[in-house]
């Protein structure tokens, strides 16, 4: 079991769409309803300020790739983003 530093002051956002006709794609994020930042993980604990917290977590979680639901009091993955469409075509390409 590892240990989990909490930043309650920073939502989590996730990618809900790509910005069409874009190069480079451009994301569109929305905030996690009652989400804190996991910004470290850790095997052993040490003193932080206020109002950061340390909270157990599984030995899978990795920072800023899992929140921390502040009502539930789980720590739960971001969800992955969905495919970009507007991914380029290629020319000239071979077909083997």
């Amino acid at each position: 079991m590892k240990n989990a530093i909490i930043d309650p002051r920073q939502s989590v956002f996730e990618i809900t769409g790509w910005v069409p006709n874009t190069n480079p794609p451009v994301a569109i994020t929305q905030e996690i309803p009652n989400s804190a930042r996991v910004a470290e993980v850790a095997e052993q604990t040490f003193p932080v300020a206020a109002p950061l917290f340390w909270i157990d977590c599984a030995d899978n979680v990795v920072a800023d790739q899992w929140y921390y639901d502040t009502v539930t009091q789980e720590i739960l993955i971001v969800p992955a983003p969905p495919p970009a469409g507007n991914q380029p075509s290629a020319s000239g390409a071979q077909t083997l």
